[in-house]
């Protein structure tokens, strides 16, 4: 009990209220904290859920040392294309690390034998989504790529998005994210969650843009409540994580939109979104609309 504010509870509800997460992710965040192996049973409302406690730190603890292993790759000499890429949106080294920018080399195997030397089996690093199975075994599934980790909101890394380099990169697609794994859902992971989290609680107002250097480019210029979704469009799941954060209780939907201040009253809560003006910037935001009404309190 807090003899402050008032405020009291187990350390279930201490972690929900201090960390802005739910129940579920409280009890896994202390569960993978302290090695705690935890049992899902099926509710019969969904798939039930095999992962265990242990195997999600075993997941994370990969995911955290592939991050330093990309970190560890963006000064080579083979990163130069990364550096100028990020160099030519005016990103300082400095600007570099704070966001986490990291670069996955060329070649087949680099992270995954760099993950195999710390004593990771093969199906840990398939199950974080670090490596694809190949027919002569497993290979890194992001290469010669610039890369972002992607934590949730407690600043645990999920997994990762990579931007393409080479013309001669077998993927075509300019930008890839990590694919669901136990860990990494991509309707229910913001970038950048972890470094406006404290913001956004506190100004009550959020700031949804497209991609990882517009996150990047927004904090820079001081918009701290700045994130994007990976790879997939703004929805209902990415709108519950962000309306438990401004504490919206009080509409009956997410308000995308109107003024700043109601008859020179501070608007409570607001979401504001900063899309592209191409097709795919007016579809997304055309999508993001329509959760105006459809999203449930």
């Amino acid at each position: 009990h807090c003899f402050g504010c008032g405020l009291g509870g187990d350390v279930f509800k201490y972690v929900e209220q201090s960390e802005n997460i739910d129940f579920r992710e409280a009890v896994e965040l202390l569960a993978d904290k302290y090695h705690i192996e935890l049992h899902y049973e099926n509710s019969g409302n969904g798939p039930s859920r095999e992962n265990t406690g242990s195997k999600r730190t075993r997941l994370l603890e990969a995911c955290e040392e592939a991050q330093r292993f990309f970190v560890s790759q963006i000064l080579t000499k083979e990163a130069l294309p990364a550096r100028k890429l990020l160099g030519g949106r005016n990103f300082s080294q400095a600007d570099c690390e704070r966001f986490g920018c990291g670069y996955a080399p060329q070649g087949w195997d680099n992270l995954v034998r760099h993950l195999a030397s710390k004593g990771f089996t093969q199906k840990e690093i398939l199950d974080a989504g670090l490596a694809r199975q190949g027919q002569r075994g497993i290979y890194d599934y992001f290469r010669g790529r610039v890369t972002w980790p992607i934590r949730d909101s407690t600043g645990r890394t999920l997994g990762f998005g990579a931007r393409k380099l080479y013309e001669d990169d077998q993927i075509a697609a300019k930008y890839i994210n990590t694919p669901d794994t136990q860990l990494y859902r991509k309707t229910q992971v913001l970038y950048g969650i972890d470094l406006a989290k404290s913001a956004i609680v506190k100004k009550r107002q959020v700031v949804i843009v497209e991609g990882y250097t517009d996150v990047m480019a927004m904090h820079l210029a001081g918009i701290d409540t700045a994130i994007a979704t990976c790879g997939t469009a703004f929805g209902a799941e990415h709108a519950k994580i962000v309306r438990r954060l401004i504490a919206d209780d009080s509409l009956g939907a997410v308000q995308l939109v109107g003024p700043l201040k109601v008859k020179d009253q501070p608007l409570s809560s607001r979401i504001v979104f900063t899309f592209d003006g191409d097709a795919a910037g007016q579809k997304a935001a055309l999508h993001a609309f329509g959760l105006d009404s459809a999203s449930s309190p």
